[in-house]
């Protein structure tokens, strides 16, 4: 039993990195019913910056915010380049814009840092502490408070700020937040900006345990696409339960029937979810009018 439960906490502890990246989705999923499909670039490309600031000598309570600014102006990049046309001219081309632009900063780090791992050096221990038997190290607390913190921040944005209450305005409804005056462009441009602020706080909390590569988020990304639907790309509260059910249920299964079925669990959850419930578990349902 006791192993058990140490599987299910250091999985779950993981698991928040996936509902921190899948968070990113539902923000831009929000605003503009568009996804970032290179959302793990942001992530692997935010890294790699903060590990060259911290290469600089700059004291790791400067990296933090430098690496996080360089993810704001990255998403808001993405959305410039990338999206704002493709929505204005009603299409789906942001699709595969998005996806050519992920492909773009995978060769980038590439040829800028290359393509071996590197580590990356964090101030906080990684020596477990036992409580109940059951051993945490400071690292995998450090990246559960990172998340809630992120997560907390944006959400206390949202519902206690005018810009915040603008940005569920257009959420509810764009067309009716325009006749009010509220510019839907700026909005989604903003959702763009706070997705890359947590997908650059992901690659700093998971690249101390995972070290820092261009492939470092390749299968991030698919198991945070996996809890953002299954969730619901509308409910901020399930993204994190399913994350940590997520992580919790891939750390069973990497223990009890192979490391190489590891990915199976977000896969079968994927799966289901799409042919059971497609607005996801904790999503609301979509009412048409005809």
């Amino acid at each position: 039993m006791s192993v058990i439960v140490q599987l299910v906490v250091s999985g779950a502890l993981m698991g928040m990195v996936y509902a921190l990246i899948a968070y990113g989705f539902q923000l831009t999923y929000s605003t503009s019913k568009s996804i970032n499909f290179g959302q793990g670039e942001l992530v692997m490309l935010s890294a790699f910056v903060s590990l060259s600031l911290i290469n600089t000598g700059l004291p790791y309570w400067l990296v933090v915010p430098g690496g996080l600014l360089f993810g704001v102006l990255l998403g808001l990049f993405v959305e410039r380049a990338a999206v704002r046309l493709a929505l204005e001219q009603k299409g789906e081309g942001w699709i595969l814009l998005t996806v050519i632009f992920g492909l773009l900063g995978f060769s980038a780090a590439e040829n800028i840092w290359g393509r071996d791992d590197r580590p990356f050096p964090t101030p906080v221990p990684s020596d477990p502490m036992h409580f109940f038997g059951i051993g945490i190290t400071p690292l995998e607390i450090s990246v559960a408070i990172g998340v809630l913190a992120v997560m907390g921040m944006v959400e206390l944005f949202k519902r206690k700020t005018l810009l915040g209450k603008a940005f569920e305005a257009v959420s509810a409804d764009r067309d009716a937040a325009g006749l009010m005056g509220v510019s839907a462009t700026r909005i989604i441009m903003l959702s763009y900006g706070l997705s890359g602020l947590v997908a650059a706080m992901a690659g700093i909390l998971v690249a101390p345990i995972t070290t820092v590569g261009p492939t470092m988020a390749s299968a991030l990304i698919l198991k945070a696409f996996s809890v953002a639907v299954v969730a619901g790309l509308d409910s901020g509260f399930g993204v994190v339960v399913v994350g940590l059910f997520l992580g919790a249920l891939e750390s069973l299964a990497s223990f009890y029937i192979g490391s190489g079925w590891r990915e199976a669990p977000g896969l079968i959850l994927l799966i289901m979810a799409l042919a059971l419930r497609p607005n996801g578990v904790f999503g609301k349902a979509s009412i048409r009018k005809v």
